[in-house]
Order: structure tokens, then C-alpha cells, then sequence
């Protein structure tokens, strides 16, 4: 069986929480948050991003703004919305409930 499919769909499943977590402690811009999710070990490439931050947005769980830079083109800055951070917060409970079970039953056959 192949490993390298089962863990990149493991962090597919969780990589809107990881969004939503990062823009909720300040707005972010696409390289930043692919910085920050790198530095996380969680490597994501624009192609996968940025229908995932089109998605949150429709959903009305991110909002947005365009900031002029001086280095190129005018930049957006993605911010969560107060949908967004409940959402974010039933998210961290139903992570928090899913690797406390996955914690026990891992936990219980390593007593085996």
C-alpha cells in the first residue's frame, strides 16, 4: 500500500483548519500563508491554495482586501470573517474530539 497517498490525503483533510487557524491570529497574504504552512511541514503549492481560499470566502468564512505593493502587482490579503472564526472553532473541537479517540485507540494497541 501506498503511504505517500494515504498521508497527503490526511493533510488535505486538514489544511482548512491550518488556513483558518494562521489568518485568524493576523490577515495573510497567499506567500505568507504557504510560508507558514511550510514552516508547519505542511507543503502547499498556489494551485492547491487558491481554490481552497476561494472556497472560504464564498462560504463567507474569509473576506478580503487589495493592498498596493510596491514591489509588483496590488496584493490580497486574506482576513477571517466572524462566520469564519466559528466555524474555526468547531473545527478545533471536532479536532480536539478526533485525536483524543485516535490517541486512545492508538494508545490502547500499543498496550497489546
Amino acid at each position: 500500500m501506498n503511504t505517500e497517498n494515504t498521508k497527503a490525503q490526511m493533510r488535505k483533510g486538514i489544511l482548512e483548519f491550518c488556513i483558518l487557524s494562521l489568518i485568524n491570529k493576523k490577515e495573510m497574504y497567499v506567500s505568507d500563508l504557504i510560508d507558514e504552512l511550510k514552516k508547519g511541514k505542511l507543503d502547499v503549492v498556489e494551485g492547491t491554495l487558491y481554490p481552497l481560499l476561494t472556497r472560504l470566502k464564498n462560504g463567507e468564512f474569509l473576506s478580503y482586501r487589495w493592498e498596493e505593493s510596491t514591489s509588483g502587482p496590488p496584493r490580497k490579503y486574506y482576513e477571517i470573517t466572524e462566520k469564519g472564526k466559528l466555524f474555526l472553532n468547531e473545527l478545533q473541537n471536532t479536532w480536539t474530539e478526533l485525536t483524543d479517540s485516535v490517541n486512545q485507540i492508538t494508545k490502547s494497541q500499543d498496550n497489546e
